[in-house]
């Protein structure tokens, strides 16, 4: 298992969108997050920034590739579309309890 932590800037207007488009997941795209490896996913916004934490088996860059071979990535892309700016950063960790 590896953590995996992203940070996402929302484009500004953009935060109810975000919102909604996660609160109506369509359920492929659970399963796909599932099945790619995801675990302990947990998404944060606070105004137009977006931090997200998974952990991931085996590592992060399996579930990523698994995630970015799977055909609803492409939908969930397009559901998102105009919402965030292309930063899209990996963070190390710093501290661990």
């Amino acid at each position: 298992m590896e953590r995996l932590c992203f940070v996402m800037d929302l484009n500004p207007g953009q935060e109810a969108k975000y919102d909604q488009v996660h609160r109506e997941m369509f359920p492929e795209m659970h399963d796909a997050l599932v099945d790619a490896g995801y675990t302990n996913y947990t998404i944060f916004r606070l105004k137009t920034t977006v931090v997200g934490y998974a952990e991931c088996v085996p590592d992060a860059a399996t579930v990523l590739d698994r995630m970015a071979q799977h055909p609803v990535s492409a939908r969930w892309a397009e559901a998102l579309a105009g919402v965030a700016r292309h930063r899209l950063e990996l963070a190390d960790p710093v501290w661990r309890l």
